[in-house]
């Protein structure tokens, strides 16, 4: 069986698929997925067994240079691409109308969610078949229901399987560290900079090499920013998404901010303290084995706004305390 899955971003989202192949390639022996993805996260796909082929698109960039697009052939090849080959089914698993009009490229049925389950009901027009999956769940549940509704295998009632293996990317070939994911999009999602640099003079006190990524100049900045005077603190080059996923691999543990690099983190097993603070983690926290979810309870905690800080209620020692617990937890493991 050869499915079209569109699933086009964001990191997260693409993250909190996976399990859903990987319950559909138990229960469907010898099926196979091609995946529609944003370009930037076109890697992730191709790390899962059931995944013959990962199909970039780039509608971000898409739609800032429109003309270029059409004129330099890019649309329409990646039209071509959908509809030459023959798919048995269609899943648009991102519910939303610029993922259910790429659906319209292939002559395969196409199923999604519901209007009442979709993040955008009009989407569900594109479809031929819908199936109702209840919000007031985690997200990577959501998408396993769908997946077994609409590939009609009853739903495994285990814990979600990303179907990645961490050894495959990690490089053990370097001494213990924790890596510190600090970039986040929302003002109100960064923990304090004075609170990542108290954490990471504890933790290397205690003898743990400490890892700072960036993506950008202001990131960039901010690590360097948290790794002055510490000897054991290291700010990494700038790294690729394959890049960041080996170095994730690697770590002994991670503390993170809600960023998309946390949940990559869930999903290689990783064991992870993840820091709320505008946000909560019941629908989309970062899901897996010793997922630990700090929350803050400061004004505007759990509110989803995306610029008043929220975090003078979690500090540096409730984080170490915690991180310290969990390491000793895998050293028992």
């Amino acid at each position: 069986m050869r499915v079209l899955l569109i699933k086009t971003s964001s990191l997260g989202d693409v993250v909190h698929t996976l399990p859903a192949l990987t319950d559909a390639a138990r229960a469907i022996p010898g099926i196979q997925f091609d995946w529609v993805v944003e370009e930037g996260f076109a890697e992730i796909p191709a790390w899962h067994p059931a995944v013959a082929q990962v199909i970039p698109v780039a509608i971000r960039r898409w739609r800032k240079h429109l003309w270029q697009t059409i004129k330099s052939g890019e649309w329409r090849r990646f039209k071509q691409r959908l509809g030459e080959t023959r798919y048995d089914l269609v899943i648009d698993a991102q519910g939303l109308l610029k993922s259910a009009w790429l659906t319209r490229y292939s002559k395969a049925p196409v199923v999604g969610l519901a209007a009442d389950s979709a993040r955008e009901p009009l989407a569900a027009r594109f479809y031929n078949r819908r199936y109702s999956v209840s919000k007031e769940q985690h997200a990577i549940e959501r998408v396993r229901q769908l997946f077994a509704q609409a590939l009609d295998y009853p739903l495994p009632d285990s814990r979600a399987d990303y179907g990645l293996d961490r050894n495959q990317l990690a490089d053990r070939d370097t001494a213990p560290y924790l890596l510190f994911l600090h970039g986040t999009t929302w003002p109100s999602k960064h923990w304090p900079e004075t609170n990542w640099h108290e954490l990471a003079q504890v933790m290397a006190a205690q003898g743990w090499g400490i890892r700072l990524p960036w993506g950008s100049e202001a990131e960039k900045a901010r690590a360097e920013r948290i790794a002055a005077g510490i000897e054991k603190a290291a700010v990494l080059p700038k790294l690729n998404l394959a890049g960041m996923a080996k170095v994730i691999a690697g770590a002994r543990a991670c503390v993170a901010v809600d960023t998309g690099l946390g949940h990559l983190a869930a999903a290689l097993d990783v064991p992870s303290i993840s820091l709320y603070g505008p946000t909560l983690p019941g629908r989309v926290g970062a899901y897996g084995r010793a997922q630990i979810h700090l929350c803050a309870s400061g004004p505007h905690a759990g509110l989803g706004d995306r610029h008043k800080p929220c975090f003078d209620s979690l500090p540096a020692s409730r984080v170490a305390e915690a991180l310290q617990a969990l390491l000793l937890a895998e050293e028992t493991h």
